[in-house]
């Protein structure tokens, strides 16, 4: 199953954002994650620069690895994040693994 983590951050926390990039990043890519990385970004404000949270797409057996996934995450460790919704995905076009063979 896939799930949509949508993280949007506190207003007041750019500069933490960028202090704990590296420990964020250097997550999403271990190799022991309770879940698989499908894809990642993040959001921007209409001036296509500022950015204001998170979207991170998962592979998982069930909402409580994705759970456990996204807490763990150095962005709400330190505190980055002022809000988080988990949503099951259907993702259905583009998804390279529905493609039929070819």
């Amino acid at each position: 199953m896939y799930y949509i983590i949508y993280a949007l951050d506190r207003p007041d926390a750019g500069d933490l954002r960028i202090k704990t990039r590296a420990a964020h990043r250097e997550y999403l890519h271990r190799p022991d994650l309770p879940v698989r990385l499908v894809l990642a970004g993040p959001l921007l404000a209409d001036d296509a620069v500022t950015i204001i949270g998170s979207v991170i797409v998962v592979a998982a057996d069930s909402r409580s690895q994705v759970e456990a996934f996204s807490a763990a995450d150095p962005y709400r460790h330190a505190g980055l994040v002022g809000s988080v919704r988990i949503e099951l995905w259907n993702w259905t076009t583009g998804n390279p693994e529905l493609e039929p063979a070819q």
